[in-house]
């Protein structure tokens, strides 16, 4: 019991002269980087530095949302789900193929953003404020040409906004999710007319299966080499790219 009490006593001294050394050391401690004066200047390369550090941790939820790669992913997922091949390929693949086809797809919009806002104001031709609105335009632009006039007004009567005139008035708030649940739309109409003729497969091999009397033999098990080879013999890759680019031409 003694030697418990010792052993309390002698923590209790180790943590206390830690509080006060981590205190006198704190006292001498200089934060880097992080202006303490009251100059507007300082103030305002702060802020930019914190917007900068938000813009980058949304960095993702502007590439999934305000892209074309909600529905490229999606529908890339909807052909490994209709050919029931698990993991084939594998999710890796799919994010990448839809990662560099998103770039593709947004290559014209990126070189837009670059050419009237980014090189004009790292030349010193334009401030901060103006850089940002402008490059907000051809994303307004690209997102509102995609988007169902019934998914923006869903929003737009919500927040009791007036109707703008033309996609530069449309705020980003409102823009962002009517174009998000109109891809998802648009990818999920895209996955129903792949998913047919998988289906139809699989409704022949189970009828077939039935009328032999092997109803304890799994469809899936003989229908997946049909599937893999119908969609080898149509270039069923070819199709869906060429489907999903098409879909973003027009």
């Amino acid at each position: 019991m003694n030697k418990l009490r010792i052993t309390i006593m002698f923590l209790l001294i180790v943590a206390a002269a830690s509080l006060f050394s981590g205190q006198a050391f704190a006292d001498t401690l200089e934060l880097p980087g992080i202006p303490t004066s009251d100059e507007p200047g300082d103030v305002g390369s702060t802020i930019s530095i914190l917007v900068l550090l938000t813009l980058l941790s949304l960095a993702p939820s502007i590439v999934i949302l305000m892209t074309s790669f909600t529905r490229i992913i999606i529908v890339l997922g909807f052909v490994r789900t209709a050919l029931a091949t698990q993991q084939m390929p594998p999710n890796q693949v799919l994010i990448g193929l839809a990662l560099f086809m998103t770039l593709f797809i947004m290559a014209p919009t990126i070189t837009e953003i670059n050419e009237t806002a980014l090189q004009p104001y790292l030349a010193g031709e334009i401030e901060q404020q103006v850089a940002i609105d402008l490059s907000v335009l051809p994303m307004k632009k690209f997102m509102a040409k995609h988007t169902r006039e019934k998914d923006l007004l869903l929003f737009l009567n919500y927040s009791k906004a007036e109707r703008p005139s033309g996609y530069a008035d449309i705020p980003l708030t409102t823009l962002v999710p009517a174009y998000a649940i109109s891809e998802l739309k648009t990818a999920f109409q895209m996955g129903f007319m792949i998913f047919i003729p998988f289906l139809v497969i699989d409704m022949v091999v189970s009828s077939v299966l039935m009328a032999m009397g092997m109803m304890m033999l799994p469809p899936v098990m003989i229908s997946l080499p049909f599937k893999i080879l119908l969609f080898i013999l149509v270039d069923g890759w070819y199709l869906v790219v060429k489907s999903l680019l098409l879909s973003y031409g027009t």
